[in-house]
């Protein structure tokens, strides 16, 4: 009877952030029982219930049992109460922790993250690195540094990520997300190089035709395309990094926006993909002063046009000239086109026949 009524008078909207404890002793309270009554109904002792007042000793499940027969709340409000409150607390320790990494903010490219709605815009510090993080996939500014500058992954990548690390990562990281999403098979290198001849005379078609043929072709053969444009600070071609040992992902930034670029860029980290070992974290970022971009020039080029052709292409003096030779090639006129540039140096002649991507 005492307890019926004791829950017709108890309002039960705990407020969280205080010890679950203190919900019990209202509780008490609205019972009209003393400290001493109630430690003995639960079979505690009193200062063991003075430690569940302050917060300071958890409502275990059997105390949450006892407390159910005791005063007809049911266990299940006990140990909700009880988990919300650890669960705020860990939270306040969290943000303590995580104050003193606010400053590695100023480190990443917040706003064009927000921009590309990637992160939200968070106010609040703490908030943000919180987001920050959860888009790189890490618990804590340590955790970050072990994934993207630790001594033995600083060592395997390309030397222009260095001086641009949070915006290099976070290029990277939109590429490897897009990845997680794109199902690939197995990784085999036979099928890749047989499917470099079908994704070859793709060159021919629009975008919205060979985009899907080519991420297609790729996935097969466990190579998972990832589309992402280059951050501001980094404008970089594009990227080679092996997700696992039987899934790569090549990550192509349409900088430039010319399908000879695009193109090339493609058949470059195809290069790495093929002739480059797997922890090798491979950026094209213009520059040939390692050997590994030069030798992946080297395998686009001779995939796309054959180097024994260049003495014909500087030959070529007009549009129908230029279309008829790529014809005979079977790939789009505007990398034929690029390639003249590239010989010439006359980075005018023939841009019409150039396509622009977007």
């Amino acid at each position: 009877m005492c307890a019926m009524k004791a829950k017709k008078q108890y309002s039960f909207e705990p407020d969280y952030a205080v010890p679950p404890g203190q919900s019990l002793h209202e509780v008490m309270e609205s019972l009209n029982m003393t400290q001493k009554e109630l430690s003995k109904r639960l079979e505690l002792t009193e200062q063991t219930l003075i430690r569940i007042f302050k917060g300071e000793q958890p409502i275990t499940y059997e105390t949450a049992n006892r407390l159910e027969l005791v005063t007809s709340v049911p266990s299940s409000f006990w140990n909700n109460l009880e988990a919300e409150y650890r669960e705020q607390l860990a939270k306040e320790k969290e943000r303590e922790r995580l104050k003193a990494d606010t400053s590695w903010l100023r480190t990443i490219p917040i706003k064009e993250l927000v921009d590309r709605g990637c992160i939200e815009h968070c106010n609040e510090k703490v908030e943000q690195l919180r987001a920050v993080f959860t888009f790189f996939g890490v618990a804590s500014v340590e955790a970050w540094n072990e994934v993207w500058e630790a001594p033995k992954v600083a060592a395997r990548r390309s030397q222009c990520f260095e001086t641009r690390i949070g915006e290099a990562a976070s290029w990277i990281r939109q590429g490897e997300l897009q990845t997680q999403k794109i199902e690939c098979k197995p990784f085999n290198k036979l099928l890749f190089k047989e499917n470099l001849k079908k994704i070859r005379k793709l060159t021919c078609k629009t975008p919205e035709v060979f985009l899907p043929e080519l991420q297609k072709l790729c996935a097969e053969a466990g190579v998972a395309i990832a589309l992402v444009r280059e951050m501001k600070k980094v404008p970089w071609n594009g990227a080679t990094k092996w997700i696992s040992p039987d899934k790569v992902m090549i990550l192509l930034s349409l900088r430039g926006r010319g399908e000879d670029r695009f193109w090339f860029s493609f058949f470059h980290e195809a290069g790495h993909v093929l002739n480059d070992k797997k922890k090798d974290l491979l950026i094209d970022d213009g520059t040939r002063n390692d050997p590994r971009e030069v030798r992946a020039d080297n395998f686009a080029a001779e995939h796309l046009i054959p180097n024994k052709l260049n003495k014909e292409i500087i030959k070529i003096c007009t549009n129908a000239e230029m279309i008829a030779f790529a014809k005979t090639l079977g790939i789009a006129p505007g990398i034929v086109a690029g390639r003249y540039q590239f010989l010439t140096r006359r980075w005018n002649m023939f841009r019409g026949l150039i396509q622009s991507f977007k």
